[in-house]
């Protein structure tokens, strides 16, 4: 059974879906921020590397800063939604200093598509070297919209990439492009000869999963060690997917969700369309979801088996239970402080960590308050 957002009970906390005092503390440990997109924690409690939608790759220590832009990274398209998107560290980061990056790349007749690639970061941390690019979305199809670029390597040597369908719809169910897919590489970026789709003619090979419109959000499950993945649905049906070997997510031949105009998505034939999978969950009305990270440590046990996700239009933070491949949701946590939120990540440490959107975008440490 799929439900829409609404107030829940769950467990001992109530959250409200209108405007409540919050349910956490914020400590803002960086301001002006550029349109922050994503960050990764940094071995050692050595901090973070945060990107900016603009371009810059920076590394944020407590007690330290923010510290000047790295060198080394790649020249991004930086248009519309475009621009440096995620960083991820290597699994053996301890070893090859490797980060990864996802970013729009410009292509001919001003049209972009998500790339990736990776280069060492230098001992001093003041540069990435010898950067590699080894994936590109073919054809280029964006003019500034909808290009995912999630990265999550799920512990078992493979990386997995998540694509927007550049607003071009009927993309996503073309096996022969990479628009609205899940592609999985291995994590030297080679295609994994037991993708679903190697060897067969008129389809790429880096391809996972299909179907998908905009994703914003993705994280390996730490209890199943499944993929789940979120994504933006049109007017309405924002959904959470788990993208599984060769299947097809829908888009946009099955969606809840209507064109902006109000009237429907031509390509649909309804919510529920044979030969395509279902949402676990999915939003009536869209939060615009982002960034999503699980609770998996052990601070702040109110919060086990949790799923924390951004949203953007909502300005909120979204709290979920989790029980096996279904969810529900609990509520908004931020009260009246309001900003879109781009990411959230659970650190080393247990506490949430928040970045918002805006032209100054703020770092948050976030805790239950009481």
């Amino acid at each position: 059974m799929r439900r829409s957002a609404t107030a829940l009970f769950f467990g001992s906390l109530f959250f409200l879906s209108s405007a409540q005092a919050a349910t956490v503390n914020v400590e803002v440990l960086q301001d002006n921020l550029e349109h922050p997109w994503s960050l990764a924690f940094l071995p050692d409690n050595n901090g973070m590397l945060i990107t900016l939608r603009g371009g810059e790759l920076h590394h944020w220590q407590a007690g330290k800063g923010l510290s000047a832009p790295i060198a080394g990274v790649p020249k991004v398209w930086a248009n519309g939604q475009g621009g440096l998107l995620d960083v991820v560290l290597a699994p053996d980061f301890a070893e090859s200093r490797r980060v990864w990056l996802s970013y729009a790349e410009a292509g001919e007749d001003n049209k972009a598509g998500t790339a990736v690639g990776y280069g060492r970061l230098s001992d001093d941390g003041q540069r990435l070297e010898n950067f590699q690019v080894v994936f590109r979305q073919t054809p280029k199809l964006s003019t500034g919209n909808h290009f995912g670029g999630r990265l999550v390597f799920d512990g078992k040597g493979y990386l997995y990439i998540a694509l927007g369908e550049n607003n071009e719809r009927a993309t996503a169910q073309d096996l022969d492009k990479l628009q609205g897919k899940v592609v999985r590489l291995t994590d030297q970026g080679k295609v994994p000869e037991d993708n679903p789709f190697v060897g067969k003619a008129g389809a790429r090979e880096e391809i996972w999963s299909y179907g998908i419109r905009n994703p914003q959000g993705m994280a390996m499950n730490p209890w199943s060690q499944t993929l789940w993945l979120n994504e933006h649905g049109p007017r309405g049906g924002d959904e959470i997917n788990i993208p599984e070997k060769g299947k097809n997510y829908g888009w946009p031949l099955a969606t809840w969700g209507i064109n902006y105009s109000g009237l429907p998505i031509p390509e649909a034939k309804g919510g529920i369309v044979e030969g395509t999978e279902q949402p676990i969950f999915y939003w009536k009305q869209s939060p615009a979801v982002s960034g999503m990270a699980f609770y998996n440590a052990t601070a702040f046990p109110q919060w086990k088996n949790k799923l924390f996700i951004g949203a953007l239009k909502d300005q909120d933070v979204i709290v979920m239970s989790v029980n096996g491949n279904k969810v529900t949701e609990d509520g908004r946590i931020l009260g009246d402080k309001k900003q879109r939120i781009r990411d959230v990540r659970v650190g080393p440490d247990g506490y949430l960590y928040v970045l918002t959107d805006e032209s100054k975008g703020e770092l948050w440490k976030v805790s239950p308050a009481g």
